[in-house]
């Protein structure tokens, strides 16, 4: 449950800090086109990646779509291994670059 509620507040942090109305920030599943790509320095890893790579994005101007996946998550028993401090890194990065850069 705090899971869910955590990446809920970081998507609508994310779209408030970029003017986007993203479903789901943190979702991993991202394609551009190669010259768009070329144009970004990516410094984060691990979940600082989705908020980085989605500010500057944002700041290209170039129109975004989403396209509808099918996700099942895994358990803790399955492998899941996100934790409070993957939760902080993401906030951070959502701070970092749409505010600091």
């Amino acid at each position: 449950f705090w899971h869910l509620v955590g990446i809920k507040f970081l998507t609508l942090l994310s779209n408030m800090s970029t003017n986007l109305n993203l479903t789901y920030m943190e979702t991993c599943y991202k394609v551009f086109r190669r010259e768009i790509i070329q144009k970004i320095t990516i410094e984060e890893n691990r979940f600082g990646f989705e908020p980085e790579i989605t500010a500057k994005i944002s700041k290209l101007d170039i129109a975004i779509y989403e396209v509808g996946i099918s996700y099942y998550g895994r358990t803790y028993a399955e492998g899941k291994k996100i934790g409070w401090r993957d939760g902080f890194r993401a906030l951070w990065a959502i701070l970092k670059y749409n505010f600091f850069r």
